[in-house]
């Protein structure tokens, strides 16, 4: 039978589907807008019925056959009837679940503590595990406090508070005590929890080995990522609200994801039970450093440069999906350049192909000598390297203080940088044929590692014009004198 998901267009949505296509599911997904599942790589393994969970007559179908379905919506409390909203929609779903003869309901909630006033945003999330526990479908409500991984909005608040501040005078929630939990193993379980019993009615706690404050997260953070101890300054001035606009000025995930969330903070999250990991004998759980490592391993990658347009399915639930948000991942700046040029295609892929070396870099040679003295003042490889061969290149090869990691004879070439930086960066240059003309395309990326990293950035974008503008410019200028050869067209 079919198992139904909805919220799919979700952070954890979006990775469960795969997953569960991986263990041999039939998956259906119900969203509002069929359209912002377009760009998902499983979008054509997975049937979509467009609905909406407040509108009962629209489940019908999207129910239709479903032997397990997951509720994974929720509103991050962005007005002053979200919670009404929620939960009249976790009823509606409910009952019209009950209608269409589904067996089970599984929901990803939040942790949460047993007694005292809650956040808005976690009394919610609450309320829906408690009224789909009560509703007429068994209902099996797993419950996490924040979850590791790229993309999760907790994971990059994390990033973004502590790349960005190596000195942190922060709210009082740093010293709360939480139990993270990676998404690999969210995921795993939200698959598993299809196969309990029959019949089984009741919430369960998930959470990694570790209990620690957000403060013990940063400082593993910067570990994980290389940057360096916090200097963390905890002060009891920053009312709930004043703290979730701190996190939304200092970082840039939305002041209306990242205040329901720093609201939340301030409440112990701690396991209270592992019932769940006993029933299904699963047992395994990635502790915070591994969990941080795995999101964080890709970025050194070239998929970071192309994370956001990739076709490929992700290799591990941590990885980043093209529909992410943009403040998902991480920093990733870029400066992008394109030219249309009378010349062919094959004359500018010959220039592009034969760059650096004694051919240069097309503009600004004494910046580009002393970009390298300084890289060799600092230990770096400098531009002494050159190329293997003035005319061809392949993957792998070295290039001045660029590496070639990836090359499309006549469309791509794309450079790693090995020069000393504080971060990494790429150097794309392709070319391709676009309403009959042939057209250059630059992009320069940098992911920065830690504030040195963002001042490292800002510091020379106001150069970027001179020196990538004039290149872009004398490399279709050396394209447009190349020669004719064979059969080529001016």
């Amino acid at each position: 039978m079919t198992v139904l998901v909805t919220g799919a267009t979700g952070y954890i949505g979006g990775r469960l589907v795969p997953e569960l296509l991986a263990a041999g599911r039939r998956v259906r997904c119900l969203a509002r807008s069929p359209e912002r599942l377009r760009d998902h790589p499983w979008r054509d393994s997975v049937e979509v019925v467009q609905g909406d969970v407040l509108d009962a007559a629209s489940l019908r179908p999207a129910l239709q056959g479903v032997r397990t379905a997951y509720y994974l919506v929720h509103s991050m409390g962005g007005g002053s009837g979200f919670a009404e909203e929620d939960a009249r929609a976790a009823r509606t779903f409910a009952h019209a679940a009950a209608e269409a003869g589904v067996e089970r309901i599984v929901y990803l909630g939040g942790l949460a503590p047993e007694r005292g006033p809650l956040s808005p945003h976690l009394a919610s999330r609450r309320r829906v595990g408690r009224i789909l526990l009560d509703g007429p479908v068994p209902a099996v409500v797993l419950q996490a406090a924040v979850i590791l991984g790229s993309g999760s909005a907790s994971f990059e608040m994390l990033r973004y508070l502590t790349e960005r501040l190596p000195v942190m005078v922060a709210p009082r929630w740093v010293r709360t005590r939480v139990q993270p939990i990676a998404v690999r193993d969210v995921l795993r379980l939200l698959v598993r929890a299809d196969g309990l019993p029959p019949g089984t009615d009741r919430a369960y706690d998930v959470g990694g080995p570790d209990v620690l404050t957000y403060a013990d997260m940063i400082q593993r953070f910067a570990r994980a990522a290389g940057i360096g101890r916090r200097l963390i300054l905890p002060v009891p001035v920053l009312t709930p609200r004043l703290s979730g606009l701190w996190v939304g000025l200092v970082t840039p995930v939305p002041a209306a994801v990242a205040r329901p969330l720093a609201e939340s903070l301030r409440h112990e999250v701690v396991c209270r039970e592992d019932d769940l990991a006993d029933a299904l004998q699963d047992h395994e759980r990635l502790d915070t450093d591994a969990a941080l490592r795995l999101a964080l391993q890709r970025i050194g990658e070239a998929d970071v440069a192309t994370r956001w347009s990739s076709a490929s399915w992700p290799k591990a639930p941590s990885d980043p999906l093209p529909t992410d948000p943009g403040w998902a991942g991480g920093s990733l700046y870029t400066d992008t350049r394109e030219r249309a040029t009378r010349a062919s295609p094959e004359a500018l892929w010959r220039v592009v192909e034969g760059i650096g070396g004694e051919n240069g870099w097309y503009s600004w040679p004494l910046a580009w000598a002393a970009r390298g003295w300084i890289d060799r003042a600092v230990g770096g490889v400098g531009l002494r390297r050159g190329r293997r061969d003035p005319r061809r290149l392949r993957v792998g090869d070295s290039l001045d203080f660029w590496r070639v990691e990836e090359i499309e004879p006549g469309r791509l070439l794309r450079l790693r940088a090995e020069m000393r930086l504080p971060g990494l960066a790429w150097l794309e240059l392709g070319t391709e044929v676009r309403d009959g003309r042939t057209r250059y395309r630059q992009r320069a990326l940098f992911h920065p590692r830690g504030l040195a990293g963002q001042l490292y950035w800002w510091s020379v974008r106001p150069f970027h014009g001179i020196v990538f503008g004039s290149m872009a410019r004398n490399i279709v200028r050396a394209a447009e004198r190349e020669p004719r050869t064979g059969g080529e067209p001016r």
